[in-house]
């Protein structure tokens, strides 16, 4: 798993044909833009999830959570001038 802090308008490519472009937004959302071919299959996790059924399979689905805040030394520093 990779973890990045990206800026507004900062992209990755994976490959030489997948750009995922970070496009901003507030607190509790981001807006991302996908610039994939159309043959390679996107799916929200929230659709995934209302598809599994299983219980058992269900448990198996990653999760991951926003971290509340930023230790001090990933902060960006004021200048106070």
């Amino acid at each position: 798993m990779l973890r990045l802090t990206v800026s507004t308008e900062e992209y990755l490519m994976i490959g030489d044909d997948i750009k995922i472009v970070f496009l901003g937004g507030s607190k509790n959302h981001t807006r991302v833009m996908l610039d994939i071919p159309k043959d390679i299959n996107v799916a929200r996790s929230k659709v995934i999830e209302a598809q599994t059924t299983d219980p058992e399979e269900k448990k198996k689905l990653a999760h991951y959570y926003a971290v509340p805040e930023l230790p001090e030394k990933y902060r960006k520093k004021k200048n106070h001038s």
